[in-house]
């Protein structure tokens, strides 16, 4: 009985980097992106000026600092 319980652990053992790369935190977020990189588009045609328009009002509407004067001419 003892031998095959130091055999399952072993086991588990070896294969733990495998379980850890299917089932692990990194596994998840991969998962996650895959899901959220699937709702994404490709915009074309018109859709292209419409949001090349947003993105310039957004720009514009961004806030700004001067950038200050040197005092040598």
């Amino acid at each position: 009985m003892l031998l095959i319980a130091l055999a399952a652990v072993v086991v588990v053992a070896a294969e733990l980097p495998r379980l850890d790369a299917r089932f692990g935190a990194d596994a998840r977020r991969k998962r996650d992106r895959q899901r959220r990189k699937a709702t994404l588009h490709v915009v074309q045609g018109e859709e292209v000026d419409d949001f090349e328009a947003s993105v310039r009002r957004d720009l514009e509407a961004l806030p700004t600092i001067e950038e200050p004067r040197s005092k040598r001419p």
